[in-house]
């Protein structure tokens, strides 16, 4: 990925959670099961034409007649994710660092679904939060109040409590949208 321009790669580290997890699903459906959730979640906050991209893959579409329609922004993270069926070894590093606004409904996703019994999603959450932990800073303090929300927390005070601007943007980003699934 080093020979990305640098607006790419920005692009592909902000939605590196998207891209592993579609490329996850695309070889176990099962192992990523809060997929639909996340990926109606993304529809309603206007992605629709990457998410309907992203079906395609889904569904077996690997060429790039999947990239038709599309914006700048989207044919990046599809392409990212059609490279990483090919190689994954051209996958972008979960462990840098998250951007919030894609970030969110996918943990919020995750938690909602944990809050509600689904097992397979309490797994995956435990996984990520191990990942969270030995990426440290922020990512460590997040994994910490997993827990917490799956109970039920949602005092942004005391779940922000030690973290940086960045990790309170990304907690504050997860609350607004556990209440939009609250709220549904």
């Amino acid at each position: 990925m080093a020979t990305l321009p640098e607006k790419d790669q920005q692009i592909i580290e902000a939605h590196t959670g998207l891209i592993h997890r579609v490329v996850m699903a695309c070889q176990n459906r099962d192992i990523v099961p809060d997929l639909d959730d996340i990926l109606k979640q993304a529809e309603q906050n206007g992605w629709l034409q990457l998410v309907a991209a992203i079906r395609r893959i889904l569904a077996g579409t690997r060429n790039d007649s999947v990239l038709q329609g599309l914006d700048g922004e989207d044919s990046v993270i599809v392409r990212s994710i059609l490279r990483g069926l090919q190689n994954p070894e051209t996958l972008p590093d979960l462990n840098k660092g998250i951007d919030g606004s894609m970030a969110a409904p996918g943990i919020a996703a995750m938690i909602n679904g944990a809050r509600q019994g689904n097992m397979e999603t309490l797994q995956l959450l435990g996984s990520m939060a191990q990942q969270m932990l030995k990426a440290g800073g922020d990512m460590a303090r997040l994994a910490g109040i997993l827990r917490p929300l799956v109970k039920g927390e949602r005092d942004p005070d005391a779940l922000t409590d030690g973290m940086g601007a960045e990790g309170q943007r990304l907690v504050l980003a997860i609350l607004e949208e556990l209440g939009k699934l609250d709220r549904h």
